[in-house]
């Protein structure tokens, strides 16, 4: 059975780099100012955080069903089924949408909700990949990453959380640290909205905090998990390149026995945590990674 592994650009897989390894990837729309923008297609992080910082009115946008629906027609021309992982159901209308399409194809689409984003949401599409090649049912694939959709953190350091208090995509708590003057909110993911985990005084610190944070992770949630199956990826919303690099270097100088990235977060992100943001992620992975 050969099945089509579809996710979405908040997975931070271009489709560029979806094309190189056999994944759909959908872009994402980005709206500013009511004129509506493709993800990796005719917007670019630089003209994103310049319209931000202008003061422009920002968000992003679930991918038109219609254009998911043909994708799947097209799809099924050359596969038997197709897996769809979209962003967390936590923080988009997008899975529930999708899903309530899905039964119109005669058990031939499963919509997985993994409760990722990010880095987080990364892994597991590659970790889904990895389970059709090796011939798994778009059924077994999907329960699959529905399982092991909590074996994952994010922690993320923001500016302001003035843009993700628009979009209600932080919890109460999380919005409630914004009262507290001259701090940086350090917020996690845990599968769901975006909530507070703690309060700094400086980026440094924020940082710190995160490294700490994925550090007893790794110790305590992931204590039996072997090493090769762990998956540790920095992110950022920089607006200068060297940040992003200097966050890459201090993430492998913490975990040097790790295999650590970077991904700039995409537009779809960044519209909601705003420019200069730092984010890290730690992924528990099914199998090795695809070549």
């Amino acid at each position: 059975m050969s099945v089509a592994i579809m996710t979405d650009t908040n997975s931070g897989i271009s489709p560029e780099e979806g094309e190189q390894y056999g994944i759909c990837v959908v872009s994402m729309p980005i709206i500013i100012d009511d004129e509506e923008f493709f993800e990796y297609e005719n917007i670019t992080g630089e003209t994103l955080f310049n319209e931000m910082n202008r003061a422009k009115e920002v968000r992003s946008s679930q991918p038109s069903i219609g254009y998911v629906l043909e994708m799947w027609e097209k799809l099924l021309n050359d596969y038997d089924e197709v897996v769809y992982i979209p962003m967390s159901s936590g923080l988009s209308g997008s899975y529930d949408t999708a899903n309530g399409f899905a039964a119109d194809f005669n058990n031939r689409v499963y919509v997985a909700d993994s409760h990722r984003i990010s880095v987080t949401l990364y892994e597991a599409v590659f970790d889904a990949l990895q389970m059709s090649r090796k011939g798994y049912s778009g059924e077994k694939i999907k329960d699959e990453i529905e399982k092991s959709a909590y074996m994952s953190s994010i922690y993320i350091v923001v500016n302001s959380l003035e843009y993700l208090k628009k979009s209600g995509r932080v919890t109460s708590a999380g919005a409630a640290v914004a009262n507290v003057l001259n701090i940086k909110p350090v917020l996690t993911i845990q599968g769901e909205k975006l909530d507070a985990y703690s309060k700094v005084r400086s980026m440094k610190q924020a940082e710190n905090r995160m490294l700490q944070a994925i550090q007893n992770d790794i110790d305590t949630r992931f204590k039996d998990i072997p090493r090769e199956l762990i998956r540790i990826g920095a992110g950022g919303s920089f607006q200068n390149k060297e940040k992003g690099d200097e966050w890459l270097k201090t993430t492998q100088e913490a975990f040097p026995h790790h295999d650590v990235y970077y991904q700039q977060l995409p537009c779809s992100i960044a519209s909601h945590v705003g420019p200069d943001c730092a984010g890290i992620g730690v992924s528990v992975i099914n199998h090795t990674r695809v070549e």
